[in-house]
């Protein structure tokens, strides 16, 4: 094996974790992966052996790579994100549900977390997934914001109030869950919309994000109220009959598949036995770019 063999071997130990922080960085599968390979890039260009931390010096660079591409997104970016907007889902399929599998997927992050960390600045969304969500020390961090440890510190303190109320530890119940979105899914195919009230939360809210081509048309929307959202799932209800259970973000959603053709995925937050948060994604671009079986957590 030559030298550039095994250093692509070092690499892929480190992969799953450079993909973990791109995602999280970027929201979208697709530019995970390309942030991921140009560090890859990075590093066959670099004398490796000089290199004393090579975890730490990955994640640098990603963590570099993903800030310009969030500055150049937001350059780029006439209008800001909607309230339709719905990040990139990882989907997995669901097995069989037990102890060994929830503590798998504990640190998968929610499309609820997600979204709000697409209202950050890129230099305080990469302070506070390196730190918080990763424990990079802020003396690492301040050199790829280009300040001192002490704004860079400053930098996450204000991200983390802006994502308060979103919950970054605790595992969900992934059998409890199921048998809600089982239950929501019966009650939509059977036009139950007692039943469907039942199982919202009075203020659950619902995104559905069509792709940017027909948002604010009448396939996008951001609504909320429990029979405000159980008479758009009626509608649904042509379509949950090819409805199919899996993990969503590491939670248990729902694909629509009809023929192998994904056509929506929707991610749910179950909160006390109530459906919180609906987020549907049915844009035919984005989805043909998911990796059903992607590793991103």
């Amino acid at each position: 094996m030559n030298d550039e063999d095994l250093l692509a071997d070092r690499f892929e130990e480190h992969r799953g974790r450079l993909r973990a922080v791109a995602y999280r960085m970027l929201g979208s599968v697709p530019e995970a992966e390309d942030a991921v390979q140009e560090t890859w890039l990075k590093l066959s260009r670099t004398d490796a052996d000089e290199i004393r931390n090579l975890g730490g010096w990955l994640t640098t660079v990603v963590g570099r790579v993903c800030l310009d591409l969030l500055r150049s997104r937001t350059a780029r970016r006439e209008e800001p994100i909607d309230e339709t907007f719905v990040p990139d889902p990882v989907i997995r399929p669901l097995t069989e549900l037990d102890p060994e599998e929830e503590v798998v997927h504990a640190d998968s992050v929610g499309l609820a977390l997600l979204v709000v960390l697409e209202t950050l600045e890129p230099a305080e969304r990469l302070a506070f997934v390196l730190h918080d969500m990763f424990a990079v020390p802020f003396d690492d961090i301040a050199p790829i914001v280009e300040r001192g440890s002490a704004a860079t510190r400053q930098l996450a303190s204000r991200a983390r109030r802006r994502v308060q109320g979103a919950n970054l530890s605790k595992a969900p119940d992934l059998a409890r869950q199921r048998e809600i979105v089982e239950a929501f899914l019966a009650a939509a195919r059977e036009g139950d919309f007692d039943a469907l009230v039942a199982l919202l939360h009075p203020d659950v809210a619902l995104r559905a994000d069509a792709g940017t081509l027909l948002r604010g048309a009448a396939a996008s929307k951001a609504i909320r109220g429990a029979r405000t959202v159980a008479e758009q799932a009626l509608t649904f209800a042509p379509f949950a009959r090819f409805a199919q259970l899996a993990l969503v973000n590491g939670s248990v959603g729902v694909v629509n598949a009809p023929e192998g053709q994904l056509l929506s995925v929707m991610g749910v937050t179950v909160v006390d036995g109530l459906i919180t948060e609906m987020y549907i994604l049915s844009d035919p671009d984005r989805l043909a770019r998911l990796d059903a079986d992607g590793p991103v957590r």
